[in-house]
């Protein structure tokens, strides 16, 4: 019988359970625009929904069957779900509903999550009934400004200028896992050293006496490591090392399977499959290193909108698909803007050795404010600790432009706390405070430069430390380059889209295709050229509603000819991405 439920894959791939319960599919759906749906219970059975939609597609969207694009304070959701009491523990996940989330599971409450972009989990053991079990979700979205990171999501009525269509209420997977009384919570794993050696830290849960946790690395098929450590308390940090040393590289990305079991005298209690990539980030001589070896960085601006489904792909392919089209035109690898991405994301980033720098959607999030900052950091820190064991992530931005807001300046105490808090939380890889500006404390010192004329470009980058050309520092005033590695994080952004004079790129929109092509190249071979440059970043990947500087339209579809692809193709890897 073929699969109808959508986004049916498992959404945890780097710590995978034989047996979940996928609850995407038919919702009943109910606004709330007065927000008092707390106050008429609906979260009791006799509530009425009138509406139905389809998750994990927010209601914004025509795939969820709603497409309401109209500012919603409050929806609600509800659906039954047949289940075994039995004596494991049921666990509730939600992958990530915008922005506060309140669950109640058969009219008990659970504690709310506040957050759109990250994901969470109940444990409702104690609520769940033999048989049919009533699930209500209250998603509030108030879209506060200053204080909800909203990332690229329009604060206005319309999409504009770099804002679009918003994202309300579920917008990744629900599911459910039956685990046992004592079980693995989650894992980390980072690479010791090149010589095959990893660590992994678990989390566990519930009565850790007599347990203990057993890991087992496959290469190939083959078993080529293992290891055990007792369950002293309810954090484990084992160290594992291999026989084989097949190293994670840009475009070549060696992969190990890792099993973990934790056995409870003498059984095995818990059982999940995962993988991992053996490899190192580093920074010397004014440059990132991936296994100590230099890496030029060929990224390309991905903000992961889609049509149909807004901040949700259509399907996993779709994932896989985005990184490929990058991967064809010379790109390998990404700024994933404004947006915490879908873990299945990252996951074909792994299997394709596709690097990508994880962000923040600071947007929204008041950085002239100390205040804002709790808030803000509660989610990074939940972001970093579900991102942290993917190969291809190779760096943190928790901010981007923070620009001043109705003539407050950033507060700098907020952009070195998140730095500092990012290091302590993981020191495997760089951070950049902010892209673009003002920095404050930084691993790597990026611009952004949308100058279209390739002869000016040429002319500032000739001089990267000196004040009056320092196209490194347009705002010398406020911040100073130290000499750390040189990143030019957004450039290009070439308009081109005939026949869509209302949309906008930046600069003049070309005159034909060919003359698109021409400046796209030329900017792009300053920077190839530039000696002290690292990394660029080009935007974007494609057009997203009103903005139409992609290098594909919006729908995905070949924006240039063959011939003018090529162009590009070559003109990106001219540069060799390893220098050793």
């Amino acid at each position: 019988m073929m699969n109808t439920i959508p986004r049916s894959e498992y959404p945890r791939p780097d710590f995978m359970r034989e047996s979940y319960l996928n609850l995407n599919g038919e919702w009943e759906f109910e606004f709330d625009f007065g927000v008092s749906g707390v106050a008429r219970k609906m979260y009791e059975p006799q509530a009425e929904f009138t509406q139905k939609i389809t998750v994990p597609f927010c209601p914004e969207s025509k795939l969820s069957g709603i497409e309401y694009k109209d500012f919603m304070r409050s929806v609600w959701y509800r659906r039954t779900v047949n289940l075994t009491k039995g004596s494991s523990r049921t666990l509730l996940h939600f992958e990530a509903v915008d922005y506060q989330a309140t669950v109640w599971v058969n009219g008990k409450k659970f504690k709310p999550h506040v957050g759109g972009y990250t994901g969470f989990v109940l444990d409702i053991t104690d609520a769940v009934v033999d048989g049919e079990n009533r699930i209500v979700v209250n998603a509030v979205d108030l879209m506060i400004p200053g204080v909800q990171p909203r990332g690229k999501q329009s604060e206005e009525y319309y999409s504009h200028g770099c804002d679009y269509t918003r994202t309300t209420g579920i917008w990744q997977t629900v599911w459910i896992e039956q685990v046992a009384e004592t079980y693995i919570k989650a894992v980390k794993v980072r690479t010791a050293d090149l010589g095959g050696v990893i660590n992994v830290d678990l989390a566990l849960a519930g009565d850790i006496a007599d347990t203990q946790v057993q890991l087992t690395a496959f290469y190939g098929g083959r078993e080529v490591g293992s290891a055990v450590a007792d369950a002293s308390c309810n954090t484990v940090n084992v160290t594992l090392a291999v026989d084989e040393v097949h190293l994670w590289e840009v475009g070549k990305p060696e992969l190990y399977d890792l099993e973990y079991a934790l056995v409870k005298g003498g059984e095995t209690v818990d059982f999940a499959k995962g993988y991992f990539g053996l490899r190192t980030v580093s920074l010397h001589d004014g440059a990132m290193c991936i296994n100590n070896k230099k890496v030029f960085q060929r990224l390309v601006l991905d903000q992961g909108f889609y049509p149909d489904g807004v901040y949700t792909a259509p399907t996993d392919e779709d994932l896989k698909r985005d990184i490929e089209l990058s991967m064809a035109v010379g790109f390998n690898g990404a700024r994933l803007h404004q947006k915490v991405f879908e873990q299945r994301f990252l996951y074909h980033a792994d299997h394709l050795g596709y690097i990508v720098w994880g962000e923040f959607p600071n947007w929204g999030s008041d950085h002239t404010k100390i205040e804002s900052l709790p808030p803000f950091m509660q989610q990074w820190l939940e972001e970093i600790d579900r991102d942290y064991s993917h190969p291809a992530l190779i760096g943190w931005c928790p901010y981007n432009e923070t620009w001043d807001r109705d003539g407050a300046r950033q507060n700098d105490a907020v952009l070195s706390s998140i730095y500092y808090v990012t290091k302590a939380a993981d020191s495997t890889r760089p951070c950049i405070d902010t892209s673009g500006n003002y920095h404050v404390i930084t691993d790597v010192y990026d611009i952004h430069e949308y100058e279209q004329d390739a002869a000016k470009l040429k002319e500032w980058m000739a001089h990267p430390t000196e004040e009056e050309h320092g196209v490194h520092d347009p705002q010398k005033h406020r911040q100073t380059y130290g000499g750390q590695p040189y990143f030019v994080s957004e450039y290009g952004g070439t308009w081109w889209a005939p026949g869509m004079e209302n949309g906008w790129g930046y600069g003049a929109m070309p005159k034909s295709e060919d003359e698109a092509v021409d400046r796209i190249c030329d900017l792009t071979k300053v920077l190839m050229d530039c000696p002290y440059c690292c990394a660029v970043c080009y935007t974007q990947l494609t057009n997203i509603e009103q903005e139409q500087n992609g290098v594909y339209y919006y729908d995905r579809s070949k924006k240039f000819t063959d011939a003018n692809y090529k162009r590009i193709y070559d003109t990106f890897t001219a540069r060799a991405a390893i220098e050793e």
